[in-house]
This record gives structure tokens, sequence and C-alpha cells, in this order.
């Protein structure tokens, strides 16, 4: 709760300090002009005065120049709101598991979970996990599997039916159809423990300091 409110001040904070420097702005154009078009009629020329016309296009310029940073400020503002709206989302995923791109897994763990998003439907899917030193330790024959994320569990067992030892492994994907590769991306699952903002919008900070963006989720568990 407190990660949300403290978002949510922040934001607003931020939010504020840009609408005021856009009216600071916007102000100081409008002194500017005025005191420019104040000048030019006392000093114009009384046999060759202001034309009305080009005043009035002057005017009009300002104006359309009023409106681009009215829509700016709109446009701040909006974004600041949805900026709190995710942050309040990302906040409430602590504690949960995420299934995001990578190809890192670790056996009789949490994160025995992995997944795929295949382009298009594939006849056949093959998942092979490597060991730390590029070995196949394990070769997984899915048979057919549909387009979107797909999510499996690796129950730890070598190809000789033995239990894989503790450490880091990898996996990829390979996915047939029509004898043509499927384009995929491997999926892992990661413990999400909280969550931050920056330029690049709402991040996740995964277990094992991994950081990944809010749109990166695929699943969540």
């Amino acid at each position: 709760m407190s990660t949300v409110q403290e978002a949510s001040s922040v934001s607003s904070l931020f939010g504020a300090s840009a609408t005021a420097a856009s009216r600071t702005s916007t102000e100081e154009t409008e002194d500017r002009f005025l005191a420019l078009l104040v000048a030019q009629m006392k000093n114009q020329d009384p046999l060759n005065p202001l034309d009305n016309a080009e005043v009035t296009s002057q005017m009009a310029q300002l104006s359309t120049v009023q409106g681009i940073e009215d829509m700016n400020d709109t446009l701040l503002s909006l974004a600041a709101s949805m900026g709190v709206n995710q942050m309040a989302q990302a906040a409430n995923l602590i504690g949960h598991g995420v299934l995001v791109p990578g190809d890192s897994i670790s056996p009789a763990q949490y994160e025995d979970v992995m997944g795929f998003e295949l382009s298009r439907p594939a006849d056949q899917v093959t998942v092979d996990i490597f060991d730390a030193s590029g070995n196949v330790v394990r070769r997984l024959n899915l048979g057919p599997r549909e387009e979107g994320v797909n999510v499996l569990a690796w129950d730890g067992l070598t190809n000789d039916g033995i239990t894989a030892p503790a450490g880091d492994y990898r996996f990829s994907i390979n996915a047939i159809q029509g004898g043509q590769p499927v384009d995929s991306t491997a999926l892992h699952l990661g413990m999400v423990n909280s969550v931050s903002q920056n330029s690049q919008g709402v991040q996740l900070n995964l277990a094992g300091s991994e950081n990944v963006s809010y749109a990166d989720i695929r699943q969540i568990f």
C-alpha cells in the first residue's frame, strides 16, 4: 500500500512541476508578444500603419502555440495518471510469479516452471534443457502446440531418469510447422520482489537481481 502511495505522490509532484513550467512558458510568450505588439503600435509610421491582417495573423499564431502547449499539458497529465495506475497494478504483483522472456531455469525449485510463446501453431515442439557446460541433459517432446503462450514444468530429471544436480540451467525451443520453423520466444518464471519506475516505465524487480518491464509479462501465477 505504501509503495502505491509513494508512487502516486511522486508522480503528482512531477505532473504538477511539468504543468507549472509549461504555464510559465506560455505566460512569458504572451508577455513578449504583447510587449512587441505595443512597441510596434507606438513606433509605427503614421503614413504606413500596421496592417490589421498581419496583426490578426500574428495573434492567430500565438493562439496556435498556446493550443499546442495546452495539449502538451493534457498529455503530460494523462501520462502521469497512466503511470500511477500501472504502478498500482504492478505493486499487486509483489510476491507473485510472472512469466517473462528468458531462458534460465532451476530444477526442483519454484522456477522449474517455464514456457514459450509461438507466433503461430506448430506441429511439433521440442524443448532442450542444457547444463552450465552446454550439454543437453533433458529433451522434452511436446508434440503439437497452439499459437501464443504455452506453459510447462520440468520435473528435474535428466534423459537418464536421474535427478539433475542443483545449478543453473537454460533451455531452448524448437518449433516446426509443415517442415518450416516457427518463431518462438523462451519464457521463464521469476518472483516479483518489488517494483520501481524509471524513464522506461514501470519495472519489475525479480529475485536474482533481474529487472524486466511491466510490458514483458506474459502470464501471472
